[in-house]
């Protein structure tokens, strides 16, 4: 008599994956259901979708509870009904490379006035399940998919942003590989235009050459500068990253070592 054989790793995703594309989602996607690379490619054309410019960008399908209800008038002049418009508040935090949505859910309650979006470039990456579960638990938070090292100044305006999380970057060892960091010359360039004077960029990793690396490119950037030590640790937006994410999560099971470092944006000089 044969013996049922228990499912397979692959059977196993399949049957979470079908089992929650209903509307019945009550936790976190799990990651050991979604096979997928740990990081993608930042220079391959994914089919991504982006707006032009950020004036251009739909939030109010993301944040449906913030919509800014516009009166519609007649030809005579009469209001007649409310249309959709845009949103009462800006997209003001960003979790870059979000993977699956543990520090959008820890941080929501902690600053409920901030809308915080995601954003994730894994290929696999549960956005779309992530995206209806976390509108069902905060009414501040959403998840996109997209390359922020290619379209960061399509989605932010100027000055828009008041905090970026850098949670666990790839931290791509190879030399060769040092281009497609999420922290360089030129990425903190895009990072200093759309965050406001003030607002800070928290960086977290486990790798110590690449906690170095952010270090360096970021106090020689003449828009940052590192907030001191004190203030660091009295801020509960690090406490929070440092306990929340997934990957960090990982690297306390493992007993391994965090590396934290924050960036104050600072006041554009004036015009001589």
């Amino acid at each position: 008599m044969a013996t049922q054989q228990p499912p397979t790793k692959r059977q196993k995703r399949e049957e979470y994956r079908n089992a929650h594309k209903g509307e019945g989602l009550d936790e976190l996607p799990k990651k050991r259901f979604y096979r997928q690379r740990a990081h993608a490619n930042p220079f391959s054309d994914h089919q991504l979708t982006y707006p032009a410019s950020p004036a251009l960008m739909d939030w109010a399908s993301h944040y449906p509870a913030y919509v800014a209800a516009k009166p519609e008038t007649d030809r005579l002049g009469e209001t007649t009904k409310s249309q959709i418009g845009s949103l009462d508040r800006e997209v003001t935090v960003a979790d870059i490379g979000c993977g699956f949505g543990g520090l959008l859910v820890a941080l929501a309650p902690k600053l409920p006035e901030e809308l915080i979006i995601g954003l994730s470039h894994s290929t696999l990456c549960a956005v779309d399940l992530l995206t209806r579960l976390i509108s069902r638990l905060y009414q501040n938070i959403a998840c996109l998919r997209a390359n922020t090292m290619k379209f960061l100044p399509n989605f932010f305006k100027k000055a828009q942003l008041t905090k970026i999380f850098l949670c666990f970057p790839d931290p791509h060892f190879k030399a060769r590989k040092h281009k497609a960091r999420i922290v360089s010359p030129t990425l903190n360039s895009e990072y200093a235009f759309v965050m406001r004077p003030g607002g800070i960029v928290y960086t977290i990793t486990d790798v110590e050459a690449l906690h170095k690396w952010m270090v360096q490119h970021f106090e020689e950037h003449p828009s940052f500068q590192r907030v001191e030590q004190e203030e660091e640790n009295e801020d509960d937006c690090v406490k929070t990253m440092m306990a929340e994410t997934e990957e960090g999560k990982k690297v306390e099971r493992n007993k391994g070592e965090k590396f934290v470092a924050c960036f104050r944006r600072l006041e554009d000089p004036s015009w001589p």
